[in-house]
Protein backbone atom coordinates (compact mmCIF):
# COMPACT_ATOMS: atom_id res chain seq x y z
CA UNK A 1 0.00 0.00 0.00
CA UNK A 2 1.50 3.36 -0.99
CA UNK A 3 2.64 5.49 1.93
CA UNK A 4 0.36 8.45 1.16
CA UNK A 5 -2.68 6.21 0.94
CA UNK A 6 -1.87 4.74 4.36
CA UNK A 7 -1.38 8.27 5.69
CA UNK A 8 -4.81 9.26 4.41
CA UNK A 9 -6.36 6.19 6.05
CA UNK A 10 -4.74 7.07 9.34
CA UNK A 11 -5.72 10.72 8.98
CA UNK A 12 -9.35 9.70 8.48
CA UNK A 13 -9.26 7.51 11.58
CA UNK A 14 -7.76 10.28 13.70
CA UNK A 15 -10.09 12.96 12.35
CA UNK A 16 -13.04 10.66 13.06
CA UNK A 17 -11.78 10.22 16.64
CA UNK A 18 -11.29 13.98 17.00
CA UNK A 19 -14.78 14.65 15.62
CA UNK A 20 -16.52 12.11 17.86
CA UNK A 21 -14.68 12.84 21.10
CA UNK A 22 -14.43 16.60 20.60
CA UNK A 23 -10.90 16.44 21.95
CA UNK A 24 -7.77 18.39 21.14
CA UNK A 25 -6.34 17.33 17.78
CA UNK A 26 -2.90 16.79 19.33
CA UNK A 27 -4.41 14.40 21.87
CA UNK A 28 -6.19 12.50 19.10
CA UNK A 29 -2.93 12.11 17.18
CA UNK A 30 -1.02 11.00 20.29
CA UNK A 31 -3.74 8.53 21.18
CA UNK A 32 -3.58 7.05 17.70
CA UNK A 33 0.19 6.57 17.83
CA UNK A 34 -0.14 4.90 21.24
CA UNK A 35 -2.67 2.36 19.96
CA UNK A 36 -0.63 1.33 16.89
CA UNK A 37 1.77 -0.85 18.87
CA UNK A 38 -0.55 -2.07 21.63
CA UNK A 39 -1.09 -5.57 20.20
CA UNK A 40 2.61 -6.34 19.91
CA UNK A 41 4.65 -8.02 22.67
CA UNK A 42 7.57 -5.63 22.19
CA UNK A 43 6.03 -2.46 20.79
CA UNK A 44 8.41 -0.18 18.97
CA UNK A 45 7.69 3.52 18.72
CA UNK A 46 5.86 4.30 15.51
CA UNK A 47 7.74 6.79 13.39
CA UNK A 48 6.00 10.12 12.91
CA UNK A 49 3.86 10.37 9.79
CA UNK A 50 4.27 14.01 8.81
CA UNK A 51 1.85 13.88 5.88
CA UNK A 52 -0.87 12.31 8.03
CA UNK A 53 -0.31 14.83 10.80
CA UNK A 54 -0.45 17.77 8.37
CA UNK A 55 -3.74 16.48 6.96
CA UNK A 56 -5.30 16.05 10.40
CA UNK A 57 -4.04 19.31 11.88
CA UNK A 58 -4.97 21.30 8.77
CA UNK A 59 -8.43 19.81 8.34
CA UNK A 60 -9.21 20.22 12.05
CA UNK A 61 -7.88 23.79 12.22
CA UNK A 62 -9.90 24.88 9.19
CA UNK A 63 -12.92 22.64 9.84
CA UNK A 64 -15.36 25.55 10.10
CA UNK A 65 -14.39 26.97 6.70
CA UNK A 66 -14.19 23.52 5.14
CA UNK A 67 -17.62 22.61 6.55
CA UNK A 68 -19.07 25.77 5.00
CA UNK A 69 -17.68 24.78 1.58
CA UNK A 70 -19.03 21.24 1.95
CA UNK A 71 -22.46 22.47 3.09
CA UNK A 72 -22.69 24.83 0.15
CA UNK A 73 -22.21 21.90 -2.24
CA UNK A 74 -24.25 19.22 -0.48
CA UNK A 75 -27.85 20.07 -1.24
CA UNK A 76 -30.28 19.08 1.50
CA UNK A 77 -27.53 17.73 3.78
CA UNK A 78 -26.50 19.63 6.88
CA UNK A 79 -22.94 18.84 7.88
CA UNK A 80 -23.93 17.58 11.33
CA UNK A 81 -26.45 15.16 9.79
CA UNK A 82 -23.93 13.52 7.45
CA UNK A 83 -22.45 10.20 8.52
CA UNK A 84 -19.30 11.02 10.52
CA UNK A 85 -17.05 8.97 8.23
CA UNK A 86 -18.33 10.75 5.12
CA UNK A 87 -18.05 14.16 6.75
CA UNK A 88 -14.43 13.52 7.66
CA UNK A 89 -13.50 12.07 4.28
CA UNK A 90 -14.86 15.28 2.76
CA UNK A 91 -12.96 17.45 5.24
CA UNK A 92 -9.67 15.72 4.48
CA UNK A 93 -10.20 15.89 0.73
CA UNK A 94 -11.26 19.55 0.65
CA UNK A 95 -8.30 20.50 2.83
CA UNK A 96 -5.81 18.55 0.73
CA UNK A 97 -7.19 19.83 -2.56
CA UNK A 98 -7.39 23.47 -1.53
CA UNK A 99 -4.54 23.95 0.93
CA UNK A 100 -1.94 21.37 -0.05
CA UNK A 101 -2.74 21.83 -3.74
CA UNK A 102 -2.74 18.10 -4.45
CA UNK A 103 -4.25 17.58 -7.93
CA UNK A 104 -8.04 17.14 -7.67
CA UNK A 105 -8.02 13.87 -9.62
CA UNK A 106 -5.73 12.29 -7.01
CA UNK A 107 -7.64 13.72 -4.05
CA UNK A 108 -11.04 12.64 -5.37
CA UNK A 109 -9.77 9.15 -6.28
CA UNK A 110 -8.28 8.70 -2.80
CA UNK A 111 -11.44 10.01 -1.11
CA UNK A 112 -13.58 7.55 -3.08
CA UNK A 113 -11.25 4.71 -2.12
CA UNK A 114 -11.60 5.69 1.56
CA UNK A 115 -15.38 5.78 1.16
CA UNK A 116 -15.38 2.29 -0.37
CA UNK A 117 -13.23 1.01 2.47
CA UNK A 118 -14.83 2.76 5.45
CA UNK A 119 -18.36 3.66 4.32
CA UNK A 120 -20.64 2.39 1.54
CA UNK A 121 -21.47 2.67 -2.14
CA UNK A 122 -24.10 5.38 -1.56
CA UNK A 123 -21.41 7.41 0.16
CA UNK A 124 -19.07 6.99 -2.80
CA UNK A 125 -21.54 8.70 -5.13
CA UNK A 126 -22.33 11.42 -2.60
CA UNK A 127 -18.65 12.19 -1.86
CA UNK A 128 -17.81 12.19 -5.56
CA UNK A 129 -20.57 14.69 -6.29
CA UNK A 130 -19.65 17.04 -3.44
CA UNK A 131 -15.92 16.99 -4.20
CA UNK A 132 -16.48 17.53 -7.91
CA UNK A 133 -18.70 20.53 -7.10
CA UNK A 134 -16.06 21.93 -4.74
CA UNK A 135 -13.41 21.43 -7.41
CA UNK A 136 -15.47 23.21 -10.06
CA UNK A 137 -16.26 26.05 -7.66
CA UNK A 138 -12.54 26.53 -7.06
CA UNK A 139 -11.95 26.51 -10.82
CA UNK A 140 -9.51 23.59 -10.61
CA UNK A 141 -9.04 21.24 -13.56
CA UNK A 142 -9.65 17.55 -12.87
CA UNK A 143 -6.41 16.29 -14.42
CA UNK A 144 -3.18 16.13 -12.44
Amino acid sequence: MPARHRSRQRALQILFLWDQRKQDVGEAISSFYETLGMDEEDPQPTPADEFMESLVRGAAADSKGIDERISAKSANWRIERMPAVDRNILRLAVYEMNQLKTPPAIVIDEALELARQFSGEESVAFINGVLDAVRRDEGQPITP
